[in-house]
């Protein structure tokens, strides 16, 4: 018998960073499974690129932008959620920022401010408002994206790697308060990941290739790779499942 448990229809999903990347393949994943999609990013334009594409093909979705370190943004998408749907039930946190590599001592404010400012409080207020509109609706799935740097600090990568430290424990924060409410909290751990995003790691040929012979796959991860893990944390698939961080990083910090 064909399983249902991957069925998203009637869901409401909320991705951030969902204009490219991890977050744009999550998206088109979720849409195909029945999920309405609420594709969102710092550029309004390149988020409909990605939301046109998903109703082409026969999704539903559509875009508004949001940038995950400004509250008043944070706060524009969530009223825009409760007005038009008056639902949450899948909430995804990928938006980030990394504006800085280099040695940790020469980390300036700004860098640290940025990152900071997206990685954790915006991560932590976009799961707030998700929280409150899914305890309203009595349940709903939140997942973050964390990385394996969250364990073993990437090289180069000093406040990035504390940030997404701070994501791991903030899920289990969530997931311990929130899941008597009805709400689960994971996170997905990706090692090291072919995009836009982690260009600079790629242009680092040392980094690279004592990345690459670490990998017992030998080869970096590419974006669609992280999708089936998102799917089956915000599937019926992982519904025990709760306050869990998933490494999906091919064996490399093993």
């Amino acid at each position: 018998m064909p399983t249902k448990l991957f069925d998203l229809k009637g869901k409401i999903a909320l991705i951030s960073g969902a204009s490219r990347g991890i977050g744009e393949f999550a998206a088109r994943l979720l849409a195909e499974q029945g999920a309405h999609v609420i594709v969102s990013s710092r550029r309004q334009e390149s988020c409909e690129v990605v939301a046109s594409s998903i109703r082409e093909a026969g999704g539903s979705a559509e875009a508004f932008a949001c940038h995950a370190g400004s509250m008043e943004d944070i706060e524009s998408l969530f009223n825009h959620i409760r007005n038009k749907h008056e639902q949450l039930d899948i909430s995804i946190n990928n938006a980030a920022a990394n504006p800085y590599f280099g040695h940790i001592l020469d980390t300036d404010l700004g860098a640290y401010t940025k990152t900071v400012d997206v990685n954790v409080r915006g991560y932590f207020f976009m799961s707030v408002e998700a929280g409150k509109l899914m305890r309203e609706n009595n349940g709903g799935v939140i997942v973050n994206t964390a990385s394996i740097a969250a364990i073993q600090p990437g090289p180069m990568q000093g406040v990035y790697s504390i940030t997404k430290a701070a994501i791991v424990n903030m899920t289990r924060a969530f997931a311990k308060e929130c899941g008597p409410l009805g709400i689960r909290c994971n996170a997905i751990l990706p090692g090291l990941t072919r995009t836009k995003f982690a260009s600079a790691l790629f242009e680092h040929n040392e980094i690279y290739e004592t990345a690459i012979q670490s990998i017992p796959l030998r080869r970096t991860a590419e974006p669609e790779d992280m999708s089936g893990t998102i799917l089956y944390l915000v599937s019926d698939a992982s519904k025990y499942t709760n306050g869990e961080c998933i490494v999906v990083d091919g064996g490399l910090i093993i």
